[in-house]
């Protein structure tokens, strides 16, 4: 690397107020995802969808148990992204936890059309994972795996993503009993959410770190 190459690097270099506003407003966004696809029953793809299942089941938040659900793949996460990985996923994760414990407070979705929630709630989740992706945060398991896999392989994340969300919606439908209707609305959440990684995170397409 030349020394114009290098100097270029470290202008491109993610400044901490700018990491810390993308976390927040990435969690922000996946919360309120996740709290769509809630009001409407739905489930979707990767950690958030396990997490929206167990919702249904257990008496305890969303965003509790997703962050709970995220608690063994840090360690991954760590060998393979460093100290500062982990640490911001630990962050965000834990922002995210307080954010869906807290949104009751704020605000309730009375009633949410299935297609709408499905499209409008997976694109939010997929534009936080985006944001929190640009800036080597990973706050979903299989997040963190497609991270991983996509820095020492250079697979899509989006699409090693979508692979995990086809088994989770798989799993998850005889579960919840879930009709025709409901189990095609929650793919399209799974889709939308994993499409939005696809079409905008590709190696060499992002050079900020």
């Amino acid at each position: 690397m030349t020394v114009e190459q290098s100097v270029q690097t470290a202008s491109l270099r993610h400044t901490l107020f700018e990491d810390i506003y993308a976390v927040l407003t990435g969690c922000i966004l996946a919360v309120l995802g996740l709290l769509m696809l809630q009001a409407a029953g739905l489930v979707t793809g990767g950690m958030a969808g396990l997490a929206l299942l167990l919702s249904y089941l257990l008496p305890m938040s969303v965003g509790v148990l997703f962050a709970l659900l995220n608690i063994p793949f840090l360690g991954l996460g760590g060998r393979s992204m460093g100290k500062a990985f982990v640490v911001k996923a630990v962050a965000a994760n834990l922002l995210i936890m307080v954010l869906a414990i807290a949104a009751p407070l704020g605000f309730r979705i009375g009633e949410v059309n299935g297609l709408f929630a499905a499209l409008v709630g997976g694109t939010m989740i997929g534009v936080g994972l985006l944001l929190l992706a640009r800036h080597q945060v990973g706050i979903g398991g299989l997040g963190i795996l497609a991270l991983v896999l996509h820095k020492a392989f250079g697979w899509n994340a989006g699409r090693t993503m979508m692979i995990g969300d086809a088994l989770i919606l798989c799993a998850s439908a005889p579960v919840l009993h879930m009709g025709t209707q409901q189990f095609a609305y929650s793919v399209v959440s799974a889709v939308a959410a994993a499409g939005v990684l696809i079409v905008f995170h590709k190696p060499g397409r992002y050079t900020g770190h």
